[in-house]
Order: structure tokens, then sequence, then C-alpha cells
């Protein structure tokens, strides 16, 4: 794990929306990850954004985690806005699993006791690899939101929630569910599924009548015992 020296100074803007720090942050590849922060505390969440998205796309679910009472770090993965990956990637994908471990070192390094993970689809599936790859307890919740498939979902750690609609399906008309419910059955627990009504995809859920129980059943989980 970096240790403080590595990390970037914060950048602090004064913005709208409930945002209240833009800052910046080293990958273990030599990249660098900016975020925006929302809210205060020791409970860290990290929010990854889907492959449509950016990290503004979080702009009205993050206040509500906020007022929950975490510390939220909505990231922009490598490749969008400032964000960018490194030349030193010993990955066999695009890397951007070390943006979420590099988001989830800085809320630790800056106090956060535990820190939990919402990803959405792209952004799931980069989590559900970071939790893989982070040493053991540095993720301690995981959100998978229609997250794209890992190929070694047996090894993830911490506690997960699955949530997905059930008639969500792929480009070409596909399912997404029975690959989310396989990925489900494989990974270790504690653990639980959430299928919603409805065929909206990750983010998108929040725009129709299920969005009000999507982030009901994130904060519930997020703030279980």
């Amino acid at each position: 794990m970096p240790n403080s020296s590595a990390i970037l100074a914060a950048v602090v803007l004064t913005t709208l929306g409930g945002r209240q720090e833009r800052v910046s942050f080293p990958t273990q590849d030599g990249g660098i990850v900016y975020a925006d922060v929302y809210g205060e505390g020791d409970r860290g969440v990290v929010l990854a954004h889907g492959g449509r998205f950016t990290k503004e796309s979080w702009a009205t679910q993050a206040p509500a985690f906020a007022t929950a009472g975490f510390r939220v770090l909505a990231i922009d993965f490598r490749g969008r806005g400032q964000s960018r990956g490194g030349p030193r990637s010993d990955s066999g994908d695009d890397g951007v699993h070390f943006d979420v471990l590099a988001a989830v070192r800085y809320l630790r390094e800056t106090g956060a006791r535990t820190v939990s993970v919402v990803g959405a689809s792209f952004g799931g599936g980069a989590a559900a690899k970071a939790a893989v790859e982070a040493a053991s307890g540095e993720i301690d919740r995981i959100v998978l939101l229609a997250h794209s498939a890992i190929a070694e979902p047996e090894r993830m750690q911490g506690r997960k929630l699955f949530i997905t609609s059930r008639g969500d399906t792929t480009g070409s008309g596909a399912l997404r569910l029975p690959t989310i419910r396989d990925q489900y059955e494989r990974s270790p627990g504690p653990k639980e599924l959430v299928i919603l009504d409805g065929a909206a995809h990750a983010q998108f859920i929040f725009q129709t009548d299920q969005g009000a129980r999507l982030m009901r059943e994130i904060l519930r989980f997020l703030s279980e015992p």
C-alpha cells in the first residue's frame, strides 16, 4: 500500500451541489485520479461510475450518502476528465481497478476507518477486481450495481451487495441477470442479491421509479452493523 508521502495535496474548491473538495492522488502504476469529495466522517465510500459517465454523474446521489454520514469520493476513471493511467501498469487489462484501489487508499490515508465501494456497470467490474487485488481489510463492503463480470469472483473480499434490474439487457439483447447471478453464486459470503423491477441498467435505475428503492437498499447495506 502506498504510504502517505505518495498522496498529492488536495485542491480545495468552493462548489455547488454539496461538493466540498476536488482532490487528486496517484495510482500504483504511475497514473493520477481526480475526484470530488462530499461529506465528512470516518466512514468512506468510493463511487465508481459506469462507462458512459463521469464523476459528475453521482452529483444527485452523493449528497444523500453524505447526509447519511459518509465521506464520499466520486472518482473519474482514467481517460475521463483529467484522470489518466500510468506507464508502469503490469495489468493485463486497462488497469481501471488501480483507480479504485487508489481511491480506497486515499480515504484510508486521510482518516477513514471503514471504506466501501459502490461500482456501476463498468465501474462495478473495476470495483470487483479491486476487491480481488486489495490487501486484506482494505475494502469493507462493495456494492455491485449491474457490474461487468470478472474472471475470479471467488476471490472478492468484503461484504457484497449485488443489485440489478430483472429485465436489464446487453447491447445484443441478452439478459444480464444470469451472468450476475452466476457471479453472485461463485463469490464468497457474506453477500446478498437484490433484483429490482424494470429493465434500466446500472446508474440509469436512479432515473426510474425504482431509483428511491435502489438508494434505500444501498444505504441500508452500507449502514448495517
